[in-house]
């Protein structure tokens, strides 16, 4: 693992966790419905770690890195209501979570948009939320 994936790595690894752990989270979903990689056959509803961009961050003294990511939370409930409390749950769950990281040191993390939306096909909706991290070595 280079050092630019590193910090990106354990910042997944602890969303994971502390979405998993989340009491409010894990009762809207039920258990074993948070997921890195989408299963084939989903049970509904359930919450993704999406896409990842991570960018130099670093200072004239400091080494750190910024990342944008996201996560999706998808519903079949017959409406945008479920979307939107899973969407609110996981914000509440991660914005400003004290997040412990392997060899690394969580500074700050920030929801920072949700976008809800009906997939093509019209019974599965879709909150897609983004969060911007910023992490240092430890």
């Amino acid at each position: 693992m280079s050092a630019a994936t590193a910090p990106a790595v354990a910042l997944r690894r602890a969303i994971h966790a502390a979405l998993s752990t989340d009491a409010a989270l894990t009762a809207a979903l039920g258990e074993g419905r948070i997921h890195d990689l989408p299963p084939m056959s989903p049970a509904f509803p359930y919450v993704t770690l999406g896409e990842a961009q991570v960018n130099d961050w670093s200072t004239a003294t400091e080494a750190g890195a910024e990342h944008r990511l996201s996560l999706a939370c998808w519903s079949r409930q017959g409406g945008h209501a479920e979307a939107h409390q899973l969407a609110h749950l996981v914000q509440q769950a991660l914005h400003d979570a004290p997040l412990a990281l392997d060899s690394h040191r969580l500074i700050n993390l920030r929801f920072t948009s949700a976008e809800i939306r009906r997939e093509p096909g019209g019974r599965t909706y879709r909150a897609l939320l983004r969060f911007r991290a910023v992490t240092e070595p430890a």
